[in-house]
C-alpha cells in the first residue's frame, strides 16, 4: 500500500514525552504562582505589599524565571524522550528488519529477542512461530511439487514409449498397445483428481454442513465392499452417531480413502479392517480459561497387516510415499491417500494421528471438533 510520508513513532513519541513534560511543568509553575499570591498567610502579603506594591512587580520576576524552568523542560524532554523511544523500540527494528529479510526470500532468519516477556517479545515470538511453519509449509509445497511433477512425467514417458513402439512396429499387438495405454492413461487421470482435491482441500473453498460421520463410514464400507471381498479382507463397522460440520463429499472422500488403504495394505485373504465411529470428551485446560470441558467426534480405522515401525509410520503421510518406497502397483491408488486426508482433516480444524499396532498394521485416529445439528 503506497502511503504518504510522515513522522517515524520515535518522533512521535519524543514529541509526546516531551510535550507532557511541557504540561506538568507549566501545571506546577501556575500551582506554585496561585499559591503565592493567594495561599500564603496575611503577613507574608503585607510584607510583600510594603515591598513590592504592586503585584505586576512580583509578575515580572516569576514569569522569566518560569520561562526558563519550561525551556529547561522542553531540551530535557526532547532529548530524554529521544532516548527512551530509541531504547523502547529498539526491538521493533529487528523485528522490522527480520520482516524485510522474510520479504526477500529468507525464511531461515529468526529474530530471538532476549529478555523478559513483554508486548513486543510475544510479537517477536510469533513472527519467529509463523516463520518456522511458513519455511516447513515452502518445503513441503516444493517437495510435493517436486514428487507430483516425476509422477505426472511417469505416465507420460510409459504412452511416448507406447506410441514410438507402436510406430516403428507397425505389426504389433493393437489391442494389447490400446489396453496399456488405457492403464497408463486412467492412473494420469486418477492422479490428476487426486492432485485436484487436495488443492480444494487445502484451500477449504467448501460449504459447512452438519455431517454424521457413522453414516459416512457405512457409505465408504458399503462402497469399498466389492474390493475387500477381492482382497479377502473383512470389514467391521461399529460406532455411535458423530455429528461434526464439515464438507460431505470431503469427508466422505477421506474415510473412502482410509477404508481403501486398509483393504490394499493388509494382510491377502485374511485380513481384517475394524472402522469405528465415537464422541471423545476432554478438559481444555488453558491460562485464563482454567479448565473447559471439550468434545470431539473420532474416527477410526484399523486394519491388519505388516509391522510397522513409529519411524516408518510417520512417513505414511508424505505424498506419494509408501512406507519406504514408492508403490506403482495395481490397486494402490497414487501414493496421496494419507497425504489428502491429512489436508482434510486439517482443513476441518482436526488431527490425524497414525499409530503402528503391536501385532502388525496400522490404527489411524481422525479427531474433529463436535458439533450438534439445531
Amino acid at each position: 500500500m503506497d502511503r504518504a510520508p510522515g513522522l517515524s513513532v520515535r518522533v512521535k513519541l519524543t514529541l509526546s514525552y516531551a510535550g507532557f513534560l511541557m504540561v506538568a511543568g507549566a501545571m506546577l509553575l501556575a500551582t506554585v504562582w496561585v499559591f503565592l499570591l493567594r495561599n500564603v498567610p496575611d503577613d507574608w502579603n503585607r510584607r510583600l505589599l510594603h515591598e513590592n506594591p504592586n503585584r505586576q512587580l512580583l509578575l515580572h520576576s516569576f514569569a522569566p524565571a518560569a520561562a526558563a524552568v519550561l525551556a529547561f523542560l522542553l531540551v530535557f524532554g526532547l532529548l530524554g524522550g529521544w532516548i527512551l523511544a530509541g531504547r523502547m523500540l529498539a526491538p521493533l527494528t529487528r523485528i522490522t528488519e527480520a520482516t524485510r529479510t522474510a520479504t526477500n526470500g529468507s525464511l531461515s532468519h529468526r529474530i530471538q529477542l532476549p529478555g523478559r516477556k513483554d508486548e513486543f517479545r510475544e510479537l517477536a515470538d510469533a513472527f519467529d512461530m509463523m516463520l518456522v511453519r511458513l519455511e516447513a509449509h515452502v518445503a513441503e509445497q516444493r517437495r510435493f511439487a517436486a514428487n507430483a511433477s516425476h509422477e505426472l512425467r511417469t505416465p507420460l514417458a510409459i504412452s511416448k514409449a507406447l506410441l514410438d513402439v507402436a510406430r516403428t512396429d507397425p505389426h504389433h499387438d493393437t489391442g494389447e498397445l490400446v489396453d496399456r495405454l488405457h492403464a497408463v492413461n486412467t492412473r494420469a487421470i486418477d492422479l490428476t483428481e487426486a492432485l485436484l482435491l487436495l488443492s480444494r482441500a487445502d484451500q477449504r473453498s467448501f460449504t459447512l454442513e452438519y455431517v454424521d460421520l457413522s453414516l459416512v463410514a457405512e457409505e465408504a464400507t458399503e462402497t469399498l465392499l466389492p474390493l475387500a471381498e477381492q482382497y479377502g479382507v473383512t470389514l467391521e463397522t461399529s460406532g455411535e452417531i458423530a455429528c461434526t460440520r464439515g464438507s460431505p463429499a470431503l469427508l466422505l472422500q477421506l474415510a473412502t480413502n482410509l477404508v481403501h488403504n486398509a483393504i490394499v495394505h493388509n494382510l491377502p485373504g485374511q485380513g481384517t479392517v475394524w472402522v469405528h465411529t465415537g464422541i471423545r470428551t476432554g478438559v481444555h485446560t488453558g491460562v485464563h480459561s482454567g479448565g473447559v470441558r471439550t468434545e470431539t467426534v473420532v474416527l477410526t480405522v484399523e486394519n491388519t497387516g505388516e509391522k510397522l515401525t513409529p519411524k516408518l509410520t510417520s512417513t505414511l503421510t508424505e505424498p506419494f510415499l509408501r512406507g519406504t518406497r514408492r508403490v506403482h502397483a495395481d490397486g494402490a491408488g497414487v501414493g496421496l491417500g494419507l497425504a489428502i486426508v491429512q489436508t482434510m482433516t486439517r482443513a476441518h480444524d482436526g488431527t490425524l494421528t497414525l499409530t503402528p499396532r503391536p501385532d502388525g498394521g496400522l490404527r489411524v485416529t481422525v479427531e474433529l471438533p463436535a458439533a450438534r445439528p439445531r
